[in-house]
């Protein structure tokens, strides 16, 4: 009882697909590359396939710095 409930934020790929940002396919794809050994993170493999926006990124970046705040 007295432990506070610390909220774990979704991984950038769960966001991505929860604001629709993404489909599943797409996160699949990428995580795929980086199990092959792509050395990009999730982000900037989503940004150079030109499946996601800057503004995407932001809003995930943004959503991190709320739930830490």
């Amino acid at each position: 009882m007295g432990e506070e409930d610390a909220q774990t934020p979704d991984r950038v790929d769960e966001f991505l697909v929860r604001v629709r940002a993404m489909t599943p396919y797409q996160v699949r794809q990428i995580l795929e590359a980086q199990r092959c050994g792509h050395p990009r993170r999730f982000g900037e493999i989503a940004l150079a396939l030109g499946f996601v926006r800057v503004d995407s990124i932001k809003r995930y970046l943004d959503y991190l710095e709320k739930l830490a705040g």
